[in-house]
Order: C-alpha cells, then structure tokens, then sequence
C-alpha cells in the first residue's frame, strides 16, 4: 500500500507502515507542510496514495468523498495520547488493510 501521511504524523509513524513493507511519503519530507488539505488529497489522487492523518477535517464525507480518493484513513487517538496509543491504532490500519482494501473509502481507526 502506498500511504501519505500527513504533517501531524510523525517519523515514529512511518516508521511503522515502512517496517510492515509499506511505500510512505511525506508531507514534511516533500516540504508541504501548511499546504491546504484540497492540495494534500488532490496530491494522494495523483499519485494514488491513501492519506494517513489525524486531521478530523479529512473525516467529513461531505467536504472529502472517499470514493474520489485512494483512502483516506483517520486516526483517532485519546485527548493525551501516547507513544502507545499511536502504535496500537497504526497496527489496528494495518491489520485491517490485510482484510480488506482502502481504496475509495474512510476509515476512522480508533
């Protein structure tokens, strides 16, 4: 799976989707950090990647039609999350992802 991960997401995340032989960009590594969220899944569209985020905005069908994109995956994290949390929820996407494509659809993962 190709994946996008958003600036809110760090190194220790990439780590992980690279780890489980996943292909990760970037926002931060292709210097795109502050760039609207129509240009960031306008990019994922072009190079057919699913946007991995925490951003809540991705999260609304209405602004963001899941089946116009690759995937869009929202991670959803308790108020004081820890190194943990963020772990537990990437391998929750990754296990799902096993299971079932991402393509055109959102998945909030918790």
């Amino acid at each position: 799976m190709k994946f996008k991960l958003d600036e809110n997401l760090g190194m220790f995340t990439a780590s992980l989707c690279r780890d489980a032989g996943h292909d990760v960009a970037t926002v931060p590594e292709e210097q795109l950090c502050q760039t609207k969220d129509e240009k960031i899944i306008e990019i994922c569209r072009k190079e057919q990647r699913c946007l991995l985020t925490l951003d809540l905005d991705f999260a609304n069908p209405l602004r963001f039609t899941p089946s116009a994109y690759p995937g869009i995956a929202v991670l959803r994290l308790p108020n004081r999350p820890s190194r943990a949390h963020l772990q537990e929820a990437v391998r929750t996407l990754l296990v799902g992802l096993e299971r079932e494509p991402v393509h055109g659809k959102l998945w909030i993962v918790q």
